[in-house]
């Protein structure tokens, strides 16, 4: 009895000496304890599986995005590529996860979602229109889904897969979620403020030397190197996620060297005043989607000939800025006069940077009593559209949530449709007009298939598929050139003298079609040619403009969009200090202003001009006006655009 009794106090005595000092609670890969029962070195364990980990996904990522295994191994293998720098950032992002949510690598449930998505859209957009990802392209998201209708009639089974995959994808990754929260200790608070404490000051500074527009000595020692004038490149040589960091900065505009008060009064001042004949004549400008002469292709036959109307009347090309897509940017530089080249590659200036009113044709034509009215029969959320062209001065904007009922052809709305709207818009208006109407209905993707009734034939040493896909476009191609067809002669017949402008806004997004052909050695053209020549052919598209007085201005030969407000209000009978005045003295020295090519008008070729020391005066002049009047104090305003004082207000920053 005494023994129990003995046996009992011992006990109690060992039970409150446990009291009087907890029990450290070890929990799983914490590296606060520096113990794990029966495990050592859990702070290294920890190190080499967030690296292990982070090596996989970043490889994964890669893989995705280039869809090439020689080339993601050779991107690691290579010493002087970032590969590895990618990888140690994101075990710090994974760390730094890991404590804000409270288990070790359960912040992988997040990462590699995100980012593995991120990596097959950036795959995708490369895919179809040949430009990487960038940070901007979540400002118009909204608008690709719009587009998913179109994508799935192109590619039914693989639109049916990402469907059940996503399905699966969530509901594996809910389950994981909830069972990695019963199965993992969490972390201790010291473990957590560990991690923290480790991941946020390195990723802090890996952000404060992602700024592409100032040097930094450690980016430079990593060989992370900014390459913003080749975006392909850029994505290409520092990785998906470097690149797409490099991209971030893009929405803050630089002031071009030298840029104030003093520099914008030494541009030379316009020789001419803003003036409109007695008889102000209608201006009807048609931006067609993705019109393009497509006999150009090799070996390709198309009967009967799909742009007769355009072969006819044709004034010059207008060089587009972009292929196969960025519709937006083209209508930036063909309604404002400016100029991408002078904005950071791969930017969306209507989704960017036109956030208050902005000069452009609408706003000089509205002040001299035209109506102006943008024409579109998609959404008007659609790049934005909604917002820029109320800043750009239109009286208004007729979209499909204002449009009357139009008739589709195929999938989209008709060309034809469109026209008799534009028709029936001038015909009751008492005032002068401007529009500017963005078709549709020759949209890709182009699905074999298309029409039901082609009125074409194609014939082509291609297979079936490529040949029905080019078809679907000559047949939207034919409409459209129905369309000017009949706005000519339409016009013909007024007494009102009448200005028509017509052009492509790029060449269409044909993909395998271009291959198959041997137009392109891929889906898309490369955004730096290796020649003039090679850029011209894969970036000219049929330019228009015509008079009912006069007939077609010929002889334009090739212009940039920024020219098109020069050549449209000339053949008017329309002068500006900006449009006629600045930018004809600009189109006397220059044919195309590209940010990868400089063309004189003599067809001089000048590549990769931003990057040399010298520019020419002339343009230095043309950007800084237009940085002045888009994100500077508006300077120039009074003598470049003398409608916007006292209208619009200017930008502070």
């Amino acid at each position: 009895m005494t023994w129990v009794v003995a046996g009992w106090e011992v006990k109690v005595a060992m039970s409150l000496k446990r009291a009087g000092k907890a029990a450290p609670q070890f929990l799983e890969d914490d590296p606060s304890t520096g113990y794990l029962p029966g495990r050592t070195w859990p702070v290294v364990r920890y190190g080499l599986i967030s690296l292990a980990i982070s090596t996989i996904l970043v490889f994964a990522i890669e893989l995705i995005v280039r869809g090439d295994l020689a080339g993601t191994v050779s991107f690691f293998l290579q010493p002087l590529k970032p590969g590895w720098t990618t990888i140690v950032v994101f075990a710090l992002v994974l760390i730094g996860f890991d404590a804000v949510l409270g288990r070790s690598h359960q912040s992988l449930m997040i990462v590699a979602p995100l980012t593995l998505s991120l990596a097959f859209v950036g795959h995708q957009k490369s895919y179809y229109l040949g430009d990487p990802l960038y940070p901007t392209d979540f400002l118009y998201s909204r608008q690709i889904f719009a587009l998913l209708p179109l994508l799935m009639r192109d590619r039914p089974m693989t639109a049916l897969a990402m469907v059940a995959g996503i399905v699966a994808g969530l509901s594996l990754l809910v389950y994981g979620w909830r069972l990695w929260r019963r199965k993992v200790p969490a972390l201790s608070h010291k473990g957590r403020l560990a991690r923290l404490t480790l991941a946020v000051p390195l990723l802090a500074f890996f952000v404060s030397i992602m700024d592409y527009a100032t040097f930094s000595w450690t980016r430079d020692r990593l060989q992370i190197i900014p390459i913003m004038w080749d975006q392909k490149e850029n994505y290409a040589s520092n990785g998906f996620a470097l690149a797409f960091a490099l991209n971030v900065p893009m929405a803050h505009v630089s002031a071009p060297p030298g840029y104030s008060d003093k520099a914008i009064a030494a541009v030379d001042r316009p020789r001419m005043t803003a003036s409109v004949p007695d008889e102000k004549p209608d201006i009807i400008i048609v931006m067609s989607e993705s019109f393009w002469d497509p006999t150009k292709l090799p070996g390709v036959t198309i009967t009967p000939d799909p742009i007769p109307t355009v072969r006819a009347l044709r004034s010059g090309s207008m060089f587009s800025p972009e292929f196969g897509g960025m519709t937006a940017n083209i209508e930036f530089e063909a309604l404002t006069g400016f100029s991408n080249a002078f904005l950071p590659a791969g930017s969306i200036p209507y989704q960017q940077y036109v956030r208050t009113p902005t000069p452009s044709m609408a706003t000089f034509l509205k002040s001299e009593g035209y109506r102006a009215r943008a024409i579109h029969p998609g959404t008007n959320w659609f790049w934005n559209r909604g917002a820029v062209y109320a800043d750009f001065g239109f009286s208004d904007f007729k979209s499909e949530e204002t449009l009357p009922p139009m008739e589709k052809r195929g999938p989209l709305a008709s060309d034809a449709a469109m026209t008799d709207e534009i028709i029936r818009e001038a015909d009751t208006s008492d005032d002068p007009v401007f529009f500017f109407a963005v078709s549709l209905q020759n949209h890709g993707p182009y699905e074999p298939n298309r029409y039901y009734n082609p009125t074409h034939a194609v014939q082509a040493p291609i297979s079936q598929w490529a040949r029905d896909s080019l078809l679907s476009y000559a047949e939207g191609s034919a409409d459209a050139d129905h369309g000017l067809a009949r706005l000519i002669e339409w016009a013909k017949k007024r007494e009102r003298p009448t200005i028509v402008a017509f052009f492509g806004d790029h060449l269409p997004p044909l993909g395998p079609v271009y291959v198959e052909t041997g137009f392109l050695k891929d889906n898309v053209a490369p955004r730096k040619e290796a020649t003039p020549q090679a850029a011209l052919e894969h970036h000219e598209t049929p330019l228009i403009i015509w008079s009912n007085r006069s007939g077609p201005v010929a002889d334009l030969g090739t212009v940039s969009p920024a020219f098109l407000p020069y050549h449209i209000l000339t053949a008017a009978g329309i002068t500006h200090p900006y449009y006629t005045g600045f930018l004809g003295d600009m189109r006397e020295r220059y044919r195309v202003v590209d940010r990868n090519l400089l063309l004189t008008r003599d067809g001089q070729a000048t590549a990769d001009w931003s990057r040399q020391k010298e520019i020419d005066p002339a343009i230095s002049d043309f950007r800084l006006i237009q940085y002045d009047m888009m994100f500077g104090k508006r300077h120039a305003a009074p003598d470049f655009f003398p409608e916007t004082v006292d209208k619009a207000v200017a930008h502070t920053s």
